[in-house]
């Protein structure tokens, strides 16, 4: 009879396992029977657990999308002002347990696969509506609402194409110069209206 809490532990060991060998290998040449290699179960226990290596992403992308969220709330519960929580939904964004090699050869996997996948690509449109939705809330604090919501998916798009222009570069994650590349064009944004309003 197994252990309690052992499932949990194989599925998470899985995930890990799943995560770095996308980062190794490529998500189109990592097999079942290798990931589970890597994480010390039986190619069958993975099939029993997954069912498919979409399955297996899916339920990968699920968990990171999971800590994803963790982050965010923890840097917003220090946040004050509408501007604060802008920069915390930024930071917890680029999480230092997330802006790694293998989490981002994850997730650029993860943004390949929603185009065939139906289940990913559900996932992936959540996390999108979720992040334009909280940004668009605080931006609302400078700008009226068309303004703030077209703001916040540039924010958004700036946030995922410094992620996938990490993915394809070869240099040390900097999750510090990533931020502020976004908070760059958060403030410039911001200031470009408050310009306009000014000369009205």
């Amino acid at each position: 009879m197994p252990k309690v809490g052992m499932e949990a532990k194989r599925r998470r060991s899985l995930i890990d396992a799943t995560v770095d060998a996308i980062h190794e290998r490529g998500y189109s040449d990592v097999t079942m029977a290798q990931i589970a290699k890597r994480a010390g179960v039986s190619g069958g226990l993975v099939h029993h657990y997954f069912g498919s290596k979409d399955q297996l992403l899916a339920a990968t992308m699920r968990h990171l999308l999971t800590e994803l969220g963790r982050a965010i709330r923890e840097s917003l519960a220090e946040a004050q002002t509408p501007r604060e929580r802008i920069s915390a939904i930024i930071e917890g964004n680029f999480a230092v347990d997330q802006f790694q090699p293998a989490v981002i050869a994850a997730w650029l996997a993860f943004y390949v696969q929603s185009r065939t996948t139906e289940s990913n690509r559900r996932l992936l449109r959540i996390y999108a509506a979720r992040l334009a939705s909280n940004l668009t809330v605080n931006l609302r604090a400078f700008m009226p609402q068309p303004e703030a919501r077209r703001i916040a998916e540039g924010t958004a798009s700036m946030i995922d194409g410094v992620w996938i222009r990490q993915a394809l570069s070869d240099a040390q994650a900097d999750r510090k110069a990533a931020i502020s590349q976004v908070e760059d064009y958060v403030e410039t944004q911001i200031a470009a209206h408050a310009c306009r309003d000014a000369d009205r």
